[in-house]
């Protein structure tokens, strides 16, 4: 059987899972070994056990939403963390510069590759930031610099978002009209559920994505049968252009 891209990035990728667990879980108990530290069951389960409640339904939710986008560099994202914020945003912005389409193999390799920068840059990032935070521990206490970093984020997305609502409209190897329709009633639904006091989806927001999510797949078909949105092949408006 010949072995294809998806066949060896999927072997790569699942080897470098299970060697970054056995670093994370074999450290803790090596440490614990050495020094005669080691939790008991009872304590694991009573200490860990409301983190995991807390965490697994967002893993769960930002497996399902971020894999369909990130493709196999979900691998490198998952495990180095930091995937909403900095390796979603650079895997989208990849894509869209080298005009590549999500799930497609060009697609996940550019996205692979940008997550991988990423998190290299993100290495040496941290790297310089811990030899150099004493020397900038003045610039980074200006109370200047403490409001700017409150907005680097918002900024990021805003961007990300303003770009999803004035691009081509690319879907694949489809351009979709009217696809800014898709999210309405998402948006609409959670805003008054959490307004209304019903429940506060700011305490999870895995929940609202997993919510929108939902929501989207219900309403997206039937907005394609009413003509809301429109799907035409891509290739279709390149050949109008050229002729």
């Amino acid at each position: 059987m010949k072995n294809t891209y998806k066949d060896k990035i999927h072997r790569i990728g699942r080897i470098g899972i299970v060697i970054g667990l056995l670093f994370m879980f074999g450290m803790p108990a090596v440490i614990g070994l050495v020094y005669d530290q080691m939790p008991t069951i009872g304590d694991i389960m009573r200490i860990g056990g409301g983190l995991f409640a807390v965490f697994a339904p967002i893993a769960i939710v930002e497996f399902l939403s971020y894999t369909p986008i990130l493709g196999s560099a979900g691998y490198i994202a998952f495990l180095t963390g930091n995937v909403l914020n900095l390796k979603l945003p650079c895997a989208i912005s990849a894509m869209e510069q080298a005009d590549a389409q999500q799930g497609t193999e060009e697609g996940d390799t550019i996205s692979a590759m940008s997550v991988a920068a990423s998190s290299m840059m993100t290495t040496v990032i941290i790297a310089l930031g811990v030899i150099l935070l004493v020397p900038l521990q003045p610039i980074l206490t200006l109370p200047a610099v403490k409001t700017a970093t409150n907005y680097m984020l918002p900024a990021m997305f805003g961007a990300l978002f303003l770009g999803m609502f004035v691009g081509g409209g690319r879907a694949g190897r489809y351009k979709v009209k009217g696809k800014n329709w898709i999210i309405v009633p998402a948006i609409v639904v959670i805003s008054v559920i959490h307004f209304s006091g019903a429940f506060d989806f700011s305490r999870s927001t895995g929940l609202a994505i997993f919510l929108g999510i939902l929501i989207i797949c219900i309403t997206a078909p039937v907005f394609l049968k009413l003509g809301i949105i429109k799907m035409t092949p891509a290739d279709e408006g390149t050949k109008a252009e050229k002729s």
